[in-house]
């Protein structure tokens, strides 16, 4: 099984860290942010990753070479200029054409969620399955009775929605819905829903999930990890 991490972008709003390095190289509990996610799929059985690269693509190179010293092989695909997800997902199209099914990840994320239970919504029907999670609430909410009083409160609590954690299966056919430039959550996926051929795993109670966009993010990440007795793995 092969991934694609979608590593493209400039990561705006974790300047002034991404003014000479790309978000994904951000480190993280000690750890770029890519290196989480190399590790984390292999424990899957991912041996081949595929990085759509683009802003700083130079960096990627040099930190992670080949792959050898993750015990992986790492290829490259760049865009020479800004083409969002779907477009950078296209330009590996060579690398996957004969696969029967590969992973896409979002190279702004670290989680342990289990991947390969997406391989099971990936029916003849469907091109591709989505991760879904329950939406996290940025705030603490309060709970109050009908009088007004104060019952509890609640810190950060799952909200009764879903959200896209940014993983992914595809079949090849994928390609026949991805633009030269867009992306896949504007672009692809509300094609894909509208011909019902996109399915959605909802990962219930799941572990450790979180998408790396601001300082707060690497902040709470890595009290999370740490608090979790980090030992190079999540």
């Amino acid at each position: 099984m092969k991934a694609v991490i979608l590593a493209g972008g400039q990561g705006k709003r974790l300047k002034p860290l991404t003014d000479s390095t790309p978000k994904p190289l951000i480190l993280v509990a000690g750890k770029p942010i890519v290196a989480w996610q190399i590790e984390w799929l292999k424990r899957y059985g991912v041996e081949q990753f595929i990085l759509s690269i683009g802003y700083l693509k130079e960096k990627f190179i040099e930190a992670l070479g080949s792959g050898k010293k993750y015990g992986v092989h790492v290829s490259y695909v760049v865009e020479e200029e800004p083409l969002g997800t779907a477009g950078g997902l296209r330009n590996a199209k060579p690398l996957l054409d004969k696969e029967d099914a590969f992973y896409v990840v979002n190279g702004d994320i670290i989680t342990d969620l289990d991947p390969s239970k997406l391989a099971g919504g990936l029916e003849d029907k469907a091109v591709g399955v989505i991760a879904l999670i329950p939406m996290p609430s940025p705030y603490g909410v309060v709970d109050c009775d009908e009088e007004g009083y104060v019952k509890s409160f609640l810190e950060k609590p799952s909200l009764p929605h879903w959200i896209n954690a940014g993983i992914y299966l595809f079949k090849p056919e994928i390609f026949d819905y991805t633009p030269e430039k867009g992306d896949l959550e504007a672009t692809v996926f509300p094609k894909l829903a509208e011909e019902g051929r996109l399915k959605a795993v909802l990962y219930k109670g799941y572990g450790f999930w979180r998408s790396i966009d601001t300082h707060k993010d690497v902040d709470e990440a890595e009290e999370v990890l740490k608090a979790r007795g980090n030992r190079g793995r999540i």
